[in-house]
């Protein structure tokens, strides 16, 4: 089973977390692993902003399209988490000094390598 959540960012630290189905524990609130997710895109955007902002460099907005995927047997552990960026208002000129400030944060995010230790990370950039 996979568990999705969309963050969309104003080029800061402030977003909107969508989960793709009613957000609930019970009845209210974010599931479990929608608040893992949500985490996870929330500290790599930090980490993400604080490498671009020693960087010199400014992007437009940041998308983070994020899917866990459980193992089957008990307990039901992440193993593989898709981590979909799109960054925009990037010059092409850009594009390399962004590249690599999200491979640091890939590396620098907590959350991020937290994660690493059970799971298969599988990071991806796009820019529009």
């Amino acid at each position: 089973m996979a568990t999705s959540i969309q963050i969309t960012y104003n080029g800061q630290n402030e977003g909107t977390l969508k989960a793709t189905e009613n957000v609930a524990v019970g009845e209210t609130g974010f599931k479990p692993y929608e608040m893992v997710l949500g985490g996870l895109g929330a500290c790599l955007n930090y980490t993400f902003q604080d490498v671009l902002d020693k960087m010199r460099t400014e992007v437009g907005g940041v998308e983070y399209d994020i899917t866990g995927i459980k193992r089957d047997e008990v307990p039901t552990l992440l193993k593989q988490v898709i981590v979909n960026i799109t960054v925009t208002g990037v010059e092409a000129s850009k594009q390399k000094k962004v590249e690599k400030a999200w491979q640091k944060a890939t590396e620098y995010c907590s959350m991020y390598e937290t994660l690493s230790r059970i799971a298969e990370m599988k990071p991806t950039l796009t820019f529009k």
